[in-house]
């Protein structure tokens, strides 16, 4: 079989065998292209040594050349040149004691992680394929290579990595694989926060971001985010609800856009309700007071994942207000605008969507007609450019103090009296009317 390379991959491979050396394409992007799908990087297997690799090319990077790996740079794309290898001792479970290079391919492809993972390729040679990567692709597994508790005891973080290929690929993972990943599940403790997030943000953002749910059944998941894994079997005894707490979260995440806002807000948005949980005289279970519950979880849960600031701030703006019923009149969709900005208003309305679509099918044709008016509203403001910020408004802070406020919260109370107005009626926004009101309001005040 014949695989098309991207020219750089070929200029850099045909340099190392015109040199002496072996070179393969290897890992991922072998997959990716006997799948028929465009390989996200290309790496390179090679017998060079890192310093041969470095003698051969003018621009390189030491990415990881105590484990054999040089960065080689052409037209200004990096492409990952790893020399064959053989692996020791992962004490620390993530990286080898010792590393030992060798020139045959398939000594390097048996410290590999899944089978799909360790085909190679060469023009000549064709395709590699020691463990059975072409069949577990054919039939749509996820499999170890060689055995799946060594694997996974030299590094942890592949038994996540199985969950993501699979919520990637919609693949099942084999039957021994999914044992190993049971047994050895409390070893993912030893995996670094950010190492951990990379993986889930994966599993998030693929077509299926509800096989988070598999996290839960391998036992992995309560290691990684326990308040989300308590969700699963809490019970939601009411008329909107048909799905326990986990699962309806799993089905919520499933509804949303491929947003990695989004999809964080649909994760967290009712992980605080086994903390909420009341039982009224009916049998009814309410959950009062979640979503603050939910924010506040969120918080501390993605602060534990090391997760850049401005994510968790607008996960926590959605989770906050992912309960609360916009009308969909102007006035009311304009102040949710305000609370939550522009953009995250949007998301706001797709994570409500995805929510109730998750809920008893029985009321979402009302609530998704309520979302779907309110969302042409913000649209309609948008592009008349409505006012709905104090700093829309034609006058400001200093043109208070002029007329003698003094610096500080009353501005600031003025200023929201004013924008109150003119959110219910734009044509307010002129400054000569806005001055006469402050001028009144400052009389009252006296």
């Amino acid at each position: 079989m014949s695989i098309r390379m991207p020219d750089n991959v070929t200029e850099i491979m045909s340099r190392l065998e015109e040199n002496g050396f072996s070179a393969y394409l290897a890992g991922g992007a072998v997959r990716d292209i006997l799948m028929g799908k465009q390989p996200h990087d290309y790496d390179i297997a090679t017998s060079a040594l890192p310093q041969d690799v470095k003698r051969l090319f003018k621009r390189t990077i030491d990415t990881g050349i105590k484990h054999g790996t040089v960065t080689v740079v052409v037209n200004k794309t990096g492409y990952e040149v790893t020399t064959f290898r053989s692996d020791g001792a992962y004490r620390d479970g993530r990286h080898p004691d010792s590393v030992e290079f060798v020139s045959r391919p398939k000594t390097d492809a048996e410290r590999r992680d899944f089978t799909v993972n360790a085909m190679m390729y060469n023009p000549e040679s064709g395709i590699l394929d020691y463990f059975g990567g072409r069949n577990d692709i054919k039939n749509r597994l996820i499999r170890c290579v060689g055995d799946a508790e060594t694997r996974f005891k030299e590094d942890a973080l592949r038994m996540l990595r199985a969950v993501r290929f699979s919520a990637a690929l919609s693949f099942k993972i084999e039957e021994k694989t999914w044992r190993a990943i049971k047994k050895c599940a409390v070893l993912i403790k030893k995996v670094s926060a950010e190492r951990v997030r990379e993986e889930i943000n994966k599993i998030i953002l693929s077509d299926n971001p509800d096989y988070m749910r598999k996290l839960h059944e391998c036992g992995l998941l309560q290691h990684i985010m326990p308040e989300l894994d308590r969700c699963f079997g809490e019970p939601q005894r009411n008329k909107y609800h048909i799905y326990d707490v986990g699962e309806h979260i799993m089905r919520t995440v499933k509804n949303t856009p491929p947003d990695l806002t989004v999809r964080w807000a649909a994760l967290m948005h009712d992980i605080g309700k086994p903390l909420c949980s009341s039982t009224d005289q009916n049998g009814t279970i309410h959950f009062y007071g979640h979503h603050r519950e939910s924010g506040a979880i969120a918080v501390d849960l993605m602060h534990r994942l090391r997760m850049d600031s401005d994510i968790i701030r607008d996960v926590s703006v959605l989770v906050e207000n992912h309960d609360v019923r916009v009308e969909p009149a102007r006035a009311p969709v304009k102040r949710m605008m305000a609370r939550t900005g522009e953009t995250l208003f949007e998301k706001l309305l797709q994570l409500q969507t995805a929510d109730n679509m998750a809920k008893n099918p029985i009321y979402f044709p009302e609530k998704k007609k309520r979302i779907d008016d309110a969302y042409t509203l913000y649209k309609e403001i948008l592009a008349e450019r409505q006012p709905y910020l104090v700093s829309h408004l034609a006058v400001n802070g200093k043109d208070l103090i002029k007329l003698g406020y003094r610096p500080g919260r009353e501005i600031g109370d003025v200023l929201k009296r004013l924008i109150d107005e003119v959110i219910i009626d734009p044509n307010l926004n002129n400054r000569e009317f806005l001055l006469k009101r402050a001028r009144e309001y400052r009389v009252r005040r006296r």
